[in-house]
């Protein structure tokens, strides 16, 4: 199969320049699309009382930063990145939401291998949602 459209699911953190990289190693000699997608927190559903601070403002800074994160990915990557796209919400939904829209065929995404990961793995939120085919790399803490 010869994919189209790859999508990197990036928590921003360094361990993301790993899933870059393959993505980067499978697109070249497939000549394929490869985008960014980070999935922000909703701070809007975080908390429901009364709060002194204005959450648009803050969700409109969050947005900003990672959408700074993902260019300097996409720097790192030295290869064109056709998108780079910061959602916020749930995972799962956002993410089919994204493979919908712009016609990802391949998700590479990494999944840490510690104990927390085995109770709360966003990992397996995606495969439960994936429409597409998925590259999960294993990240080692």
């Amino acid at each position: 199969m010869s994919y189209q459209h790859i999508l990197v699911a990036v928590d921003l953190s360094e361990d993301s320049k790993l899933l870059i990289e393959k993505a980067v190693a499978l697109a070249k000699p497939l000549e394929a699309a490869v985008s960014f997608v980070h999935i922000d927190v909703n701070y809007a559903e975080l908390y429901t009382g009364l709060i002194d601070i204005n959450l648009a403002e803050t969700q409109h800074q969050a947005i900003q930063a990672s959408q700074s994160q993902l260019q300097e990915f996409a720097e790192h990557a030295n290869y064109p990145i056709k998108h780079t796209l910061v959602g916020s919400g749930d995972l799962g939904n956002e993410l089919c939401d994204t493979i919908q829209e712009f016609s990802i065929d391949l998700v590479v995404c990494g999944h840490h291998q510690d104990f927390w990961s085995k109770l709360l793995s966003s990992t397996r939120q995606l495969i439960n949602c994936s429409p597409v085919d998925m590259l999960v790399v294993p990240l080692k803490d």
